[in-house]
């Protein structure tokens, strides 16, 4: 007698047998972990909000509702694993380049412009870089300088989704930097200095390719793991360069400096892609040289 029954009621019955296997299929896909968070990404915008909204708040294992995780489907594991978008450690280590890079260049604006360190400027930049690895490599790395995070993205020691946040954060660090010297010193009357093109391409490349190549070498390189002077090292090689190339460039060696600098009048705006090319350039052929030197250490 069932058989016999047609119309609206047959349907309905269908769709609801359809729809009832289908989330069963669904919820046999989907592995509800116990661990915090969630880790599929769904497709759709306001589904992904809803379902990572738990991890994102730091509300540990609550998880969100299943229904939700049924539109994951199988595309979990394709695409983005949402669950690391606002998760706390890494908007950590974003936070620790934007300081650091802060202090580096609240440093070179307090000691190169007058009343400044005189002399003394590079010894003072390359301390306050020191200090500032120490505080926080074991946290971000340290870097601290987009071409210094493009050396160590080249050397395969870096996510490529740390990239763009980590220069970001490092830009916007030297910018704010950058306006609270200016506050600091009352606005001060700065004059540019004058450099040559080629010559200060070339000592930004120098400078740059030796800070990148000695990060490589102290802070990722397998034989050198667990030393405690690569924060040493690493401001020593910035106020060596910065005494040695400083009269040529100004002794950047980092486009989140070259930007501070160029907000505070110590360069001009119109050389501002003297310092990109150079350091990204220097960036990049230290990773090159890293590489071809150590083809075993991957």
């Amino acid at each position: 007698m069932a058989s016999s029954i047609s119309g609206p009621e047959n349907s309905s019955r269908r769709i609801g047998r359809n729809s009832f296997g289908l989330f069963l299929k669904a919820r046999r896909s989907v592995n509800y972990s116990t661990n915090a968070g969630w880790t599929p990404a769904p497709p759709y915008p306001a589904a992904r909000g809803l379902a990572q909204l738990p991890a994102c708040c730091g509300l540990g294992t609550i998880h969100a509702p299943r229904i939700l995780q049924f539109f994951a489907g199988k595309r979990a594991r394709a695409g983005v694993n949402w669950t690391k978008v606002g998760d706390s450690i890494f908007m950590k280590k974003y936070l620790v380049e934007f300081i650091g890079t802060f202090f580096l260049v609240l440093t070179v604006g307090m000691t190169v412009i007058d009343p400044g360190a005189g002399a003394l400027a590079p010894l003072a930049i390359g301390s306050a870089l020191m200090i500032m690895v120490y505080a926080g490599g074991h946290v971000s790395g340290g870097h601290y300088n987009p071409a210094v995070t493009l050396a160590v993205w080249l050397r395969g020691r870096c996510p490529q989704t740390d990239v763009l946040p980590y220069m970001g954060s490092q830009v916007a660090g030297g910018i704010v930097a950058s306006m609270v010297v200016l506050g600091l010193k009352g606005d001060p009357t700065v004059t540019p200095a004058d450099i040559k093109v080629f010559p200060a391409l070339v000592a930004e490349l120098i400078g740059t390719f030796a800070l990148a190549y000695v990060v490589l070498n102290v802070a990722t390189a397998k034989g050198t793991a667990g030393n405690s002077n690569y924060g040493l090292a690493i401001g020593f090689t910035v106020m060596t360069m910065a005494f040695a190339l400083g009269g040529v460039s100004g002794g950047a060696f980092n486009p989140a400096v070259a930007t501070g600098i160029t907000v505070m009048h110590i360069e001009k705006a119109a050389n501002f892609w003297i310092y990109l090319a150079g350091n990204f350039g220097g960036g990049a052929l230290a990773a090159a040289a890293f590489k071809f030197i150590n083809p075993e250490d991957k």
